[in-house]
């Protein structure tokens, strides 16, 4: 793979060359017991240009993702790299049709109007591409929410975005469905898109709800949780929060944020509610929530003479 480029380029000019040759001295020559006329040169010089942009994508591929560390950015450069030199092979295919490159540019002038109204759907997916490409809504491993999608990016191309899914109608909490859904790159010019692991901020704020009764030392419960959360997230959380309001100090937006976790107390007419709230990456959220319930639950039942469960069948 890492000699496709050179020979392809190599193959372009020695058609090229062949077919130039050819032109010069006689399109009744032969090669290799073929005639040559002018369809077959014709055919020659476009195979010849089509190699050529083929060829000077995969060198310049080759250099450009090469010096890319970043597996997002690789993606990224590919795509732009397949739309400038594709459409560099188109034109200098017309240029060597016609044999006119003015007529040629203005013809795609012309043309362009009637593919706007034939193309629209995917001429808007291409605009969209272009805005995600430069104000990078989303990246490639981000978890997104977009219209009634929510799950993975695994792809960014020209027109469309590929989603693994999770959630959805086959399973729930955050857990992926296997399914790969395509979204046109259109739809992030008119809906909302949610990120909820984007550059800077790849972390998300969680909830866990414990009710209690309102026999419960509630001092002591809250302790209790915060100590679970804080033993299990940890250091985690702290740096976490640190990014987050480095994040918050590029904007205008005051928040109080807290570098451990914090349990607010809601009162309800048969219960008392505990939430506690953390920060968690995304993609963990489940899997966390989970290992402090069951840890929190195992501290209360260890002190049952301080915390209480409310009991009814409307809990």
């Amino acid at each position: 793979m890492r000699y496709t480029g050179p020979l392809a380029l190599a193959v372009a000019v020695a058609l090229y060359a062949g077919a130039r040759v050819v032109r010069r001295f006689g399109v009744d020559e032969t090669l290799f017991g073929v005639a040559l006329g002018p369809p077959t040169l014709l055919v020659l010089s476009v195979t010849a240009v089509s190699l050529a942009a083929y060829g000077a994508y995969r060198l310049v591929a080759g250099v450009l993702l090469g010096h890319t560390a970043s597996k997002r950015r690789r993606h990224d450069v590919r795509n732009v790299l397949r739309l400038l030199f594709g459409s560099i092979g188109l034109i200098a295919g017309f240029g060597v049709v016609t044999r006119d490159w003015v007529s040629v540019l203005f013809s795609l002038g012309v043309v362009g109007f009637a593919i706007t109204f034939a193309l629209q759907g995917a001429l808007a997916s291409l605009i969209g591409w272009l805005y995600i490409v430069t104000k990078r809504p989303y990246s490639v491993g981000d978890r997104i929410a977009i219209e009634n999608t929510r799950g993975d990016v695994a792809s960014i191309d020209l027109f469309v975005t590929e989603v693994w899914e999770i959630d959805g109608p086959l399973v729930s909490s955050n857990q992926p469905s296997g399914r790969i859904i395509t979204v046109p790159n259109s739809v992030v010019l008119s809906s909302h898109v949610v990120n909820f692991h984007g550059e800077g901020v790849p972390h998300v704020w969680n909830e866990l709800s414990v009710q209690v009764a309102y026999e419960t030392d509630l001092d002591f419960a809250v302790a209790v949780m915060e100590e679970v959360a804080d033993e299990y997230l940890g250091d985690e959380m702290a740096a976490g929060v640190a990014e987050y309001r480095e994040r918050l100090a590029e904007t205008p937006v005051e928040l109080d944020v807290n570098d451990r976790p914090t349990v607010n107390v809601v009162q309800t007419e048969s219960w008392v509610e505990l939430r506690l709230r953390y920060l968690v990456h995304p993609r963990r959220g489940t899997r966390t929530r989970n290992d402090l319930y069951r840890a929190i639950i195992d501290r209360f039942n260890d002190n049952p003479d301080r915390v209480a469960f409310p009991v009814g069948r409307n809990r």
